[in-house]
């Protein structure tokens, strides 16, 4: 994983809005999702995002989020999903939503 500067992040959101062609909604959740991940890690954001839509993030932003995020960032601990996989023994189970109660949204209506 690469550390960036506040810059690059920039430059990274004006090129990924100058190609952007959408719903700008979409855009936005995707920027969100960069500025999050690079402090929550991609495993908690695998947690918290299907595979479909991790991949359309990655899509708009140009880039592999196991590649851009640290594994597990400094935030990690806020995500609730997080914290409940770690009493788990399959990380990717979790993430595929074959263990119960896992995903974000569930662990939170628990």
């Amino acid at each position: 994983m690469q550390t960036y500067t506040e810059k690059q992040l920039v430059d990274l959101i004006d090129k990924s809005t100058k190609n952007f062609s959408g719903p700008l909604d979409t855009l936005e959740s995707a920027i969100g999702y960069l500025m999050i991940g690079r402090k929550l890690g991609w495993r908690a954001m695998f947690l918290i995002h299907s595979q479909s839509t991790i991949r359309n993030y990655e899509k708009i932003l140009g880039i592999n989020s196991k590649e851009f995020f640290p594994e597990n960032g400094q935030w990690a601990k806020k995500s609730v999903a997080y914290l409940a996989v770690q009493k788990v023994s399959n990380y990717w189970k979790a993430v595929k939503g074959e263990i119960p109660g896992i995903r974000s949204n569930e662990a939170l209506k628990n």
